[in-house]
């Protein structure tokens, strides 16, 4: 009976303890554990942090030290001081706030939609099956709590303190954190073959010249071309001094990113295809840049490009979306944005309808243009 129960108490303890460490070496991981860790870090940071009212000053410091006690309470589990005193009920009171947590953002979002975090980019999970997930480790360890003897000295505290300090120590050397840095860098590429194309007045004068029209015809197309929304600004000026005039596409694109290399590839085929396709830039993310010019091979064709360091890239991006993100813009206004992989992802049939929407059909879809 003794060797069962003892049995059935190292199974728990390995079970939770793997969650817990795969938890936080998921939560420094992108396609491969510990691939890129500030990354990863800085992406939970922007995704799951910010949404909760962390200020960009703080969220470095909590999402470093809240993974290093998720990897010190797995760790622990697996010694036997102060096993039932403290880490247990420690460690089922992190799981029961973690179950609130998700709970309250389910809540919020009206739905179980999105990646709730806790295995980071690594292991995406819905909330629901977070707190599922969850509550089964609390009903494991409730169990546990029952199954350990008690002992008449808990053992070592320092043992405890020691790893701690050393799980949280070893985060913070593995994602240090970096000084405030300029947004983004200049590309050296500044000018490419699109920048040549005609643009849409100039190709409708071709038109206009190589196919017989009635002259009232003409006046309706020049009255259309005339058309256009009211200027406003993008906020993207400081990154392309023009991208505020006329018709524009503005992407942002992480260059080790498949998606968003098939993106690109989609975007220049268009492009091949139609002259008249507005001239393209691209914010690429600070994440393996030295893959911009394999990113650029792989696209069939390079474009203006800047470089945006991890966190600002994130949220220029915008709260809750994702890469590859594709948007349209005439004269500073937005007319359509893709982003992510999911619902909204680019599409190039519908893209290449709006791009040739005119004025009128574009103000029916939003009014305030």
């Amino acid at each position: 009976m003794e060797a069962k129960k003892n049995y059935l108490s190292w199974s728990i303890r390995i079970i939770v303890s793997a969650l817990f460490i795969l938890s936080a070496l998921a939560k420094l991981s992108k396609g491969q554990l510990l691939d890129s860790p500030y990354f990863a870090i800085s992406t939970f940071e922007v995704k799951q942090l910010y949404t909760l009212g962390f200020s960009e000053g703080i969220a470095p410091y909590f999402s470093r030290t809240l993974i290093g006690i998720e990897l010190a309470l797995g760790l622990l589990l697996l010694q036997k001081n102060w096993l039932k005193r403290f880490i247990v009920p420690v460690t089922t009171a992190l799981l029961l706030v973690f179950i609130g947590h998700l709970t309250y953002v389910t809540f919020l979002s009206g739905g179980n939609s999105g990646n709730c975090g806790c295995f980071g980019e690594l292991l995406p999970m819905t909330p629901i099956e977070a707190i599922i997930k969850n509550i089964v480790a609390v009903g494991l360890l409730v169990y546990l709590y029952k199954l350990l003897p008690n002992a008449s000295k808990n053992g070592n505290f320092w043992i405890l303190t020691t790893v701690l300090f050393a799980s949280i120590l070893w985060i913070y050397m593995l994602a240090p954190i970096q000084p405030p840095a300029s947004n983004f860098t200049v590309s050296a590429l500044t000018e490419t073959p699109q920048d040549t194309l005609p643009e849409v007045t100039q190709v409708a004068d071709t038109l206009q010249k190589d196919i017989p029209v009635k002259k009232d015809s003409i006046a309706k197309i020049e009255i259309e071309i005339a058309k256009e929304p009211k200027k406003v600004k993008s906020g993207n000026a400081q990154f392309f001094a023009g991208i505020d005039k006329g018709r524009k596409i503005l992407c942002y694109f992480v260059p080790g990113c498949d998606h968003c290399r098939t993106a690109a590839k989609e975007l220049t085929e268009m492009r091949k295809k139609d002259a008249s396709m507005p001239p393209l830039s691209i914010l690429f993310m600070n994440e393996e840049a030295d893959l911009i010019p394999d990113f650029f091979k792989d696209a069939g064709a390079s474009y203006p490009y800047k470089i945006i360091e991890i966190i600002p890239f994130w949220n220029i991006l915008g709260k809750g979306k994702d890469t590859p993100g594709v948007k349209y813009f005439w004269n500073g206004n937005e007319i359509k944005y893709y982003w992510g992989i999911t619902d909204n992802k680019f599409n190039a049939s519908e893209f290449n309808e709006y791009l040739h929407k005119s004025y009128d059909d574009l103000k029916k879809i939003n009014p305030k243009l």
